[in-house]
């Protein structure tokens, strides 16, 4: 039953192994794809996402065209062999549905109004799901449009904070997704402390949400430097190629 599953050991860790406030191993890659224009992997724990990003681009069909900014399209798909059980590779509610916030949370960083007439497509793959997929997905999707080279006022990254036998942990996986009473996904600016996105799941009191922003940020603060660094990576060998 939700809630009452033990997931929180004596010693204070979680099933893990991990301490409330502690990120899964994180590992991040620029430039994956090379037909894509920009591209991401992401590996949060077992959730594994890739990111690819064409354009500033022709649009079509024509009549989509806006005169005075570049349209930001995403698509966030699961792969059949993502989940334990094969899931459908037709779009489902939910990949629609997260295919709309994702892109709301990147429209407001990148810099459309550059690329009037044009299309920016990104397209965020989950190749292993193990919790945290949208958060991951964004993470991913803002390092693939960095690497492409267009202009954003910042790098987005997200995280989800739950509540698990009523302690506040940070990333979660899916089973403290599963049985935990709630579920916070966020992803910031971090650069300027602007929240993009924010979902709730569950049950938080006004205390705990104030808590679990607090820990997400902290979280997203430390994804922030992976980002980075995994940028920093991709040119500083592009510069011992030369």
């Amino acid at each position: 039953m939700k809630g009452k599953t033990k997931l929180i050991k004596k010693d204070g860790t979680r099933l893990d192994g991990r301490k409330p406030d502690e990120l899964r191993p994180v590992r991040m890659e620029v430039g994956v794809l090379k037909n894509a224009d920009g591209s991401a992997l992401v590996e949060m724990g077992r959730t594994k996402v890739i990111a690819a990003v064409y354009g500033p681009r022709e649009i079509h069909p024509k009549h989509l065209t806006l005169p005075d900014r570049a349209i930001l399209r995403c698509r966030y798909h699961m792969a059949p062999f993502s989940t334990t059980d094969r899931k459908s590779p037709a779009p489902s509610r939910r990949e629609i549905e997260l295919s709309k916030v994702i892109r709301e949370g990147l429209e407001s960083v990148v810099f459309t109004e550059l690329y009037p007439r044009t299309t920016i497509d990104v397209f965020i793959e989950v190749l292993q799901a193990d919790g945290g997929t949208r958060t991951a997905g964004i993470t991913a999707a803002s390092l693939a449009l960095a690497d492409a080279g267009i202009p954003m006022k910042d790098l987005v990254a997200g995280v989800a904070v739950g509540k698990v036998n009523g302690i506040l942990v940070l990333d979660i996986n899916e089973v403290e997704d599963e049985y935990g009473e709630a579920d916070m996904p966020v992803a910031m600016m971090p650069s300027f402390g602007e929240i993009t996105l924010l979902q709730l799941n569950g049950v938080l009191t006004p205390e705990e949400f104030e808590e679990a922003l607090k820990l997400a940020e902290k979280g997203i603060r430390q994804l922030y430097e992976h980002q980075k660094e995994a940028l920093r990576k991709k040119y500083s060998l592009q510069k011992e190629e030369v």
